[in-house]
């Protein structure tokens, strides 16, 4: 999804100051595989990979790794002995090793935000599309149907006045409640991680988990995905929704109890949904969702602008170079590591 010229242009502008490139290529060249293999590192691990053969080949003396989606499981860390800093240009950092990495003494990099303004643009437009039916009515076109009548007939929304509930406040939704702020929408947050006066700052509430399914005209999902977490929105939540509601999830499908959304979706116990992600990518034939007329669905799409992949690169290389450089980075995901004897030594090395 970034080809490697776009890593060799970011190290070469931020980074051709602390030595040069040992070696660069694509992890995966083909897109259906990428796709497979990204998705199953996301809920296995990186440990689950082999170890690049670029990686066995020439990683022995290299210093910085940095990537996308490429797995850096503890196979990795022992093909490059010497491997310092390691630099993932998304926000989530699912393919990283990240508890090895702190004990090797290994600083992991990611890109916080880096895809925040195509995913909340991406968010208003899947409540659009699918309460205004917007994508069935071009569907109903290319088969040569005019129609009129929708699953929401007699309860078509209009966003303003609207109330939104988000789950979880970070950049994206963040973004999302500033861009609502335009059609003059209530927005309401759960956020245990954030502080309820900078919500209020942002011109959003901050409410319980239940207040907000209860509560929401849209429900839509923008927290980070945890062990602890795991469908947290399962059924009983999907219970407190208003019959008129609308589920949106641009975040993790791991969040959600998709058995559980699909049979409120089938009995109309909520008026539909928009979804770009699942627990299963792609979407197989038989799943339910394909068979409802009252849900959108779309191929995880929302965070893939080509101002969002081809910046993040040269994103992470800046921050990496302000870190060696002896300034404050802002992306640093284990400072644990900072502490290791052996970082230290290869870091004053690094800054004399």
């Amino acid at each position: 999804m970034i080809p490697v010229k776009g890593f060799i242009g970011a190290w070469e502008k931020h980074l051709s100051g602390f030595g040069s490139i040992a070696f660069a290529g694509d992890w995966e060249s083909d897109w259906g595989k990428l796709q497979k293999r990204r998705l199953e590192v996301e809920k296995h691990g990186p440990e689950i990979e082999p170890c690049e053969p670029l990686i066995l080949q020439h990683g022995k003396d290299a210093e910085i790794l940095m990537g996308l989606f490429i797995a850096v499981s503890a196979k990795v860390m022992d093909a490059m002995p010497n491997l310092r800093l390691v630099g993932v240009s998304r926000a989530g950092t699912e393919n990283v090793n990240v508890e090895e990495a702190t004990k090797r003494g290994i600083l992991v990099f990611n890109v916080m935000g880096r895809n925040a303004q195509a995913v909340s643009d991406f968010t208003i437009g899947l409540m659009l599309c699918e309460c205004r039916n917007i994508a069935r009515a071009h569907y109903a076109i290319k088969k040569g149907e005019w129609r009129k009548t929708f699953v929401n007939n007699g309860n078509v929304p209009e966003l303003n006045g609207r109330t939104v509930g988000l789950v979880g406040f970070g950049h994206i939704g963040r973004l999302v409640a500033k861009k609502l702020s335009g059609f003059d929408a209530k927005v309401i947050v759960y956020d245990p991680y954030t502080d309820p006066e900078d919500i209020a700052k942002a011109g959003a509430t901050a409410v319980g988990l239940a207040e907000l399914f209860e509560t929401a005209d849209f429900v839509s999902i923008h927290a980070r995905l945890t062990e602890e977490n795991k469908k947290m929105i399962g059924a009983d939540l999907i219970r407190m929704m208003k019959p008129t509601a609308y589920f949106i999830n641009t975040g993790r499908a791991g969040l959600v109890d998709e058995v559980a959304l699909a049979e409120a979706l089938k009995n109309k116990k909520i008026m539909g949904a928009a979804l770009d992600v699942f627990t299963t990518e792609p979407l197989p034939a038989e799943n339910p969702f394909t068979s409802l007329d009252n849900v959108t669905l779309t191929t995880h799409l929302a965070g893939s602008t080509s101002d969002a992949l081809n910046n993040s690169p040269y994103m992470l290389a800046e921050d990496m170079a302000k870190f060696l450089s002896g300034n404050e980075a802002r992306f640093i995901i284990n400072p644990e590591a900072l502490a290791n004897p052996d970082f230290q030594k290869w870091l004053r090395g690094i800054r004399k």
